[in-house]
C-alpha cells in the first residue's frame, strides 16, 4: 500500500486493477490541496428577495403552468395543476391531500375564431405594449410558444414596469378605506 494519491484497501495484487483509491490521507483527513484554488469572500446571504424578484418568479411560474396547460391540450392531454391540503378525519388525525387547484388558461377565442393571449398579474392583464394587452395565435401549439416567449421575457426583467404597475393596482385594492 504505497499510494501517494489516496489510501488504498488491501487487496491481492492480482485484483490491482480494481483497486480503489479514496481522497484521503493516511490518518483519514480530506486533502486539503484543492482549498487553495478557492476564491473566499466574506458576502452575506440577503434576509429577502427584492419585492420585483419575487414577483417575477410568481409570474414566472404562473406562466410555466399556463405553458404546461396550453401543451397538454394542443396534445390531446389533459393537464391539472394540484395543490396539497391538509384535512382532519373523523378521528382527529390530520392527513396530506393533493386537490386540483382552479386554473383558468390565459387565452381566448376572439371576434374571427382566433387565440388571443394575455399575461395576467393576479387578476389584472398586463400591458404587453403601448394599448395593446394580448397577442394573436393561429393554434394552440403557437399559444404554447408565445406563453414560452413571455416566460423567458419575465425572466430576463422584461415586464418588471408591466408587473409594478399591476401589482400597484393590486394592492390600492387591499388598503383600508376610512368608514
Amino acid at each position: 500500500m504505497n499510494s501517494v494519491q489516496g489510501v488504498k484497501f488491501g487487496c491481492p495484487d492480482s485484483f490491482s486493477d480494481h483497486i480503489v483509491v479514496l481522497p484521503f490521507n493516511f490518518y483519514g483527513e480530506m486533502k486539503m490541496a484543492t482549498l487553495a484554488t478557492l476564491k473566499f469572500t466574506d458576502a452575506k446571504k440577503p434576509k429577502a428577495a427584492s419585492p420585483a424578484l419575487s414577483r417575477r418568479h410568481k409570474l414566472s411560474a404562473k406562466l410555466a403552468d399556463q405553458v404546461s396547460i396550453s401543451r397538454a391540450q394542443a396534445e390531446g392531454r389533459s393537464f391539472e395543476i394540484t395543490r396539497s391540503k391538509r384535512i382532519r378525519d373523523e378521528e382527529g388525525n390530520i392527513t396530506t391531500v393533493s386537490v386540483p387547484k382552479r386554473t383558468k388558461p390565459w387565452w381566448f377565442t376572439a371576434d374571427g375564431g382566433r387565440l388571443c393571449v394575455s399575461v395576467y398579474y393576479g387578476s389584472r392583464v398586463l400591458e404587453l405594449a403601448k394599448g395593446k394587452t394580448a397577442v394573436e395565435a393561429n393554434d394552440l401549439a403557437e399559444v404554447a410558444d408565445i406563453l414560452g416567449l413571455f416566460k423567458a421575457e419575465v425572466d430576463k426583467g422584461s415586464f418588471d414596469a408591466a408587473i409594478e404597475l399591476a401589482s400597484g393596482n393590486l394592492r390600492k385594492n387591499f388598503k383600508k378605506r376610512a368608514a
